[in-house]
């Protein structure tokens, strides 16, 4: 059993105890479901910025812990000053350190569109998303099938969250759905975590054109970004290049100076 089946089978618990402790309509009764949701796509094709998504994780589970006592008030607000178009939040504790209070800090310390990155497999956790203030939602397309994705990313939209659908080649764009607005490409090998922008170079043509792309994982530079631009991309998750550091929100800010200056 691999790293992401592991993740995968302790996620079915996790939903299996989400079920057990709230129904549907207590979901729909967190703060999140009367809250505005800010596009994600959106930001993301706005010329006037950066197309940065900012990460906040604490740890991943191929190199451990990364920054084990940030503090997401302390970070989130910052990528926004930064310019960044968007934040992503890890919510998942066991293998990323995160939590659900992590993104619902994150919502009330910013106004711009938060993803909930994590291992969605069931509309609960979708519920669960809206409530705690998400703007949109991530898929992967490696841990469900084609009927599964439609399912997901249409109750997801009907909700009003947009989806992130991510693929690592392009067997797994075969599952996209009509209902995803935006096709991110994990530069990540999941068989030996090896990391390459070459990944999203090659899968770029491949994605249809009615969908934002963005890349995701191994960009450490601005002329990373410069390049994928080149290939039709309009954003770029970035987590451990600031998190890493003492300061991921002074990080975050001097690489976007660095990228608006063209460096």
């Amino acid at each position: 059993m691999n790293i992401l089946d592991k993740i995968v089978a302790h996620k079915h618990t996790e939903v299996d105890n989400l079920k057990k402790s709230f129904s549907r309509k207590d979901l729909e009764a967190l703060p999140g479901f009367s809250g505005e949701v800010p596009s994600l796509s959106l930001f993301l094709l706005e010329e006037s910025k950066s197309g940065i998504i900012a990460e906040f994780k604490r740890k991943s589970p191929s190199k451990g812990f990364i920054n084990e006592h940030a503090v997401a008030k302390d970070v989130v607000p910052f990528y926004e000053k930064a310019g960044a178009s968007a934040i992503s939040v890890l919510t998942d504790s066991r293998f990323f350190g995160g939590d659900t209070y992590d993104l619902i800090t994150a919502r009330n310390c910013t106004t711009i569109p938060i993803l909930r990155k994590d291992f969605i497999l069931d509309e609960m956790q979708i519920l669960e998303a809206r409530g705690i203030g998400a703007s949109a939602i991530l898929l992967i397309a490696s841990i469900l099938t084609k009927e599964e994705v439609h399912q997901l990313a249409g109750f997801a939209r009907s909700l009003g969250l947009e989806v992130l659908f991510e693929i690592h080649n392009e067997e797994e764009l075969q599952k996209l759905s009509p209902h995803v607005n935006v096709v991110g490409v994990n530069n990540r090998n999941l068989a030996t975590f090896k990391v390459s922008i070459e990944n999203s170079k090659s899968l770029s043509d491949k994605i249809p054109s009615e969908f934002v792309k963005i890349s995701e994982s191994g960009i450490s530079n601005v002329s990373a970004i410069q390049e994928l631009r080149e290939y039709g991309f309009k954003g770029f998750l970035i987590g451990e290049n600031f998190m890493k550091t003492p300061d991921p929100g002074q990080a975050c800010i001097d690489f976007i100076k660095l990228l608006a200056a063209g460096k």
